[in-house]
């Protein structure tokens, strides 16, 4: 096993939370690692209407998105809108009524690529970058960015199930790579997730360490503060997730495994769309009444 994933697996809780002692720094079994410290909730601070005057294109822009997420239902394709080419001022006011929201998504495989979702769910601000900066600049609506559906597992390979010859302390791990590696080949869209709770498992660090070998890592993290602060990375195997929980002071509270297309836990929920569409509605109303 490479020094690299080692280094992530490390110090998991083997039963519960609070069963075994944490170390110091509190690693936490670290698979799918973490794009980075997530912003808090916070309202957007909207300009007054007289301040917008003149920045057409970023109405225009925000009139589009609102039409895009009225209609958009999930599970549809993303709707993409490419705002690389606007100038500072309309940017700037983009930005102002999009903000910053609850979810975050990066994207490392052929190219790099940094989502930020806004305040508004379901629309979410999609950045190209490389060592020069952003290279590209897109919004989307969807209920989760289309690299993640795209790219998650476009290079899954398949799980091996080949135990014969087993590190000294594995024991449960087989058997649930062995269920894994069925409900990869039964799942089918539209099914609920399969999903194994290894928090309530006699698991050793042992078995943790082979699992994420075993499993490997994909090109997807997410970080989520929807449902708390939660962590989600997808593996080199089609279809599977592992989802990590921890509670305010950052402790690992529930950690599984999920055998589903896209993870449940980052996706935008209709009716979240659908109060993003009114969100939306209410910003522009107030500057069209202005104009």
């Amino acid at each position: 096993m490479s020094d690299k994933i080692h280094a992530r697996l490390l110090d998991i809780p083997a039963v519960g939370p609070g069963s075994q002692p944490v170390a110091e720094d509190d690693a936490v079994f670290d698979f799918i690692g973490s794009p980075g410290e997530m912003p808090t909730f916070e309202p957007p601070v909207l300009p007054e209407p007289e301040e917008v005057s003149g920045l057409d294109a970023a109405m225009t822009v925000l009139t589009e998105l609102l039409v895009g997420i009225e209609k958009y239902r999930a599970g549809e394709p993303a709707l993409r809108f490419d705002i690389s080419d606007l100038d500072p001022d309309n940017l700037a006011l983009v930005n102002q009524v999009l903000n910053e929201g609850e979810v975050s998504v990066v994207y490392d495989g052929d190219g790099k690529v940094q989502i930020q979702e806004s305040v508004l769910t379901g629309i979410w601000r999609v950045r190209g970058v490389d060592p020069t900066g952003i290279v590209s600049d897109v919004i989307e609506v969807a209920d989760i960015p289309s690299v993640v559906r795209d790219h998650a597992f476009a290079g899954a390979t398949p799980l091996p199930t080949d135990f014969s010859a087993l590190p000294p302390g594995v024991i449960n791990a087989p058997p649930l790579l062995v269920e894994l590696a069925e409900k990869m080949v039964e799942w089918a869209p539209g099914q609920s997730p399969h999903v194994i709770n290894l928090t309530l498992l006699p698991l050793s660090p042992e078995d943790l360490l082979y699992l994420g070998e075993k499993l490997g890592v994909g090109p997807i993290t997410i970080l989520s503060r929807g449902y708390g602060n939660c962590r989600i990375g997808s593996t080199a195997r089609k279809n599977v997730w592992w989802v990590k929980f921890y509670n305010s002071d950052d402790a690992l509270i529930l950690n599984t495994i999920e055998v589903v297309d896209v993870s449940e836990v980052a996706r935008a929920a209709p009716e979240d769309l659908a109060d993003s569409a009114k969100r939306l509605r209410e910003i522009l109303e107030v500057y069209r009444r202005e104009q």
